[in-house]
């Protein structure tokens, strides 16, 4: 499960899917544009998000 962080306040999220209840895994989304983007996606239904945010930017993953 992919476990998101916040670099300054030091807050923790896991995720789950929604739809079919497996755990979100982290993934980079590769951009028409050839920047990436974090994401969590699900394995099983193949959803995915943009990594949650946290004090005003993006949280990091340890995976």
């Amino acid at each position: 499960m992919a476990t998101y962080e916040c670099k300054s306040c030091g807050m923790a999220v896991n995720a789950t899917c929604a739809k079919c209840n497996n755990s979100l895994e982290h993934d980079t989304l590769v951009l028409d544009d050839g920047s990436s983007v974090d994401i969590s996606i699900c394995r099983s239904c193949k959803g995915k998000i943009k990594s949650p945010q946290c004090c005003g930017a993006d949280m990091s993953c340890k995976v």
